[in-house]
């Protein structure tokens, strides 16, 4: 089976430091079913052709055939597996291209951050739904998608389409995105897996699908298919996906198993059970920690009086969206360091235009900006670790889910800048609680929450840290729980209200 990835960005030939694989040679690398090869058809300046070529072994893939596949079937012996591109070349991509798919490339930073032109073909890809579910799948990413049926036998086109096409993904796209992209959706679309799933495979489905997974329309489909339909690991991953903040505002209120009817009817009587009582209601579906998060500040934030609010940290915008709607924030300003998430932001349209912005906008919205005016709602681009004017003057920063993800070292850069330099009258800290993680199934012990998580602490550990900087920089300090509040474990995420004391 065949993969090839191609690029014009001059020079091309750099794409080999972002594969980390010399153009001028041939690799192999040995797999537990077979051998993939890496090479280059072609490596010039404007043009650079990376093949990935994986040999599969019939006799070792037999050796690792899925626990379900009875002993007596030919299925083990007479299959397309060598040929078809599947998970098989979903696992040689993860062996082979793993610095690739992890972003990382110390000779070449700037060209691995950066959206690259690139051409991906896959000859033979299994596709259950044919071209129609290719373009599901792959266009709302980004791609343009060129997804041809192949036919059982040319020679006898009465026979009609296999259930094959070959697949041709044109964009621009980080090479790391494009790279985690296929290796979730190539087993999606044949629907199957050379291997038993346990239950790390929602953290490599979680750790894969950062940054595109959860805003993809068709999530929902996405994760049953990659996951076999495994109930309890389809709702751990659903529910990591709505607790990590990164499900579209309009999600919030739907039971992400609803979205899409699964194979087996999860909600059917079992046989011979009582019908349901017709005048009992069914409970309404639980609200994702996500909203519950979003809930508990906009109550804070009420409660404190704040009508001026900085974000810090807002990735995409969820929570400025939010404050947008409300005319009782009269400032409100959405900072994050990643400039993907900034353009996101701005695409989503949560600016307002300085010449014709509106002034409490949607349902609230008031009279129009001048032009000299400042916007009432504003997205920057700018780190937490440097101190920063533009976040002076607010009644209240929000930092929701964000310090976990700073490195510990450089939080007391965050902690100078945040509470030391911009000064709000308030402050308020969500970081997930540590201790409730045993409660999420699917999550392997010992693993977070999200895989760019530097920490994650324990109450006490938060409690510790959120006390020394109330007392060295003066304030007072509260804590509310956010979420079901176990009495073991406590709630899923632990929030501090920093309140600045009076001089």
């Amino acid at each position: 089976m065949l993969l090839t990835i191609t690029t014009t960005a001059t020079p091309a030939a750099d794409l080999g430091y972002l594969l980390h694989k010399h153009p001028d040679r041939v690799q192999t690398f040995g797999q537990s079913f077979g051998t993939a090869h890496v090479f280059y058809p072609e490596a010039g300046e404007e043009r650079c052709t990376a093949a990935l070529l994986l040999d599969v072994d019939p006799v070792a893939l037999v050796r690792t055939r899925a626990k379900n596949t009875p002993d007596f079937s030919l299925g083990q012996y007479v299959n397309d597996r060598p040929y078809a591109a599947s998970s098989l070349l979903a696992s040689a991509m993860a062996n082979t291209f793993r610095t690739a798919m992890r972003g990382r490339c110390d000779l070449r930073p700037e060209l691995a951050a950066s959206a690259l032109p690139l051409e991906i073909v896959l000859p033979a890809l299994p596709c259950r739904g044919g071209r129609n579910q290719a373009e599901r799948f792959f266009e709302p990413l980004g791609w343009r998608v060129e997804a041809t049926r192949v036919p059982l036998d040319p020679g006898f086109p009465e026979w009609g389409d296999s259930r094959y096409v070959t697949l041709r993904l044109t964009g621009e796209m980080r090479l790391a995105d494009a790279l985690n992209q296929l290796y979730v959706l190539l087993p999606v679309l044949d629907d199957a897996k050379h291997y038993w799933l346990a239950p790390d495979e929602v953290d490599k489905l979680i750790r894969a699908g950062e940054g595109w997974l959860a805003g993809h329309p068709d999530r929902a489909a996405i994760i049953r298919r990659y996951l076999a339909d495994r109930r309890k690991l389809v709702r751990a991953a659903l529910g990591r996906l709505a607790d990590s903040d990164g499900s579209p505002e309009d999600e919030l209120d739907r039971d992400p198993l609803d979205e899409e009817p699964p194979a087996i009817d999860l909600t059917a009587a079992e046989p011979g059970a009582p019908d349901p009582d017709p005048e009992h209601e069914a409970a309404p579906p639980p609200v994702p920690l996500a909203e519950r998060r979003i809930q508990a500040v906009l109550e804070t934030l009420y409660a404190e009086g704040a009508g001026r609010v900085i974000d810090l940290g807002c990735g995409t915008g969820k929570l400025v969206a939010r404050l947008k709607q409300d005319n009782r924030f009269t400032k409100i300003t959405g900072v994050d360091v990643s400039y993907r998430a900034v353009q996101i932001a701005h695409r989503r349209g949560l600016p307002d235009d300085h010449g014709a912005g509106q002034h409490g906008a949607g349902q609230h919205g008031a009279g129009q900006h001048g032009p000299d005016q400042v916007p009432r709602v504003e997205i920057l681009q700018s780190a937490l670790t440097y101190t920063d004017e533009r976040f002076r003057g607010y009644d209240a920063a929000v930092l929701m889910e964000v310090i976990e993800h700073v490195d510990a070292p450089r939080l007391g850069a965050v902690e100078r800048v945040v509470f030391g330099d911009a000064r709000p009258r308030v402050v308020l800290v969500t970081t997930p609680n540590v201790e409730y993680n045993v409660r999420y199934e699917g999550l392997a012990p010992g693993a977070m929450r999200h895989p760019d998580h530097r920490f994650e602490w324990t109450r006490a550990e938060f409690a510790a840290w959120a006390e020394r900087v109330a007392a060295a920089y003066g304030y007072r300090l509260r804590y509310v729980p956010v979420g079901d509040d176990d009495p073991e474990v406590g709630a899923p995420t632990q929030m501090g209200v920093f309140t600045k004391e009076a001089a």
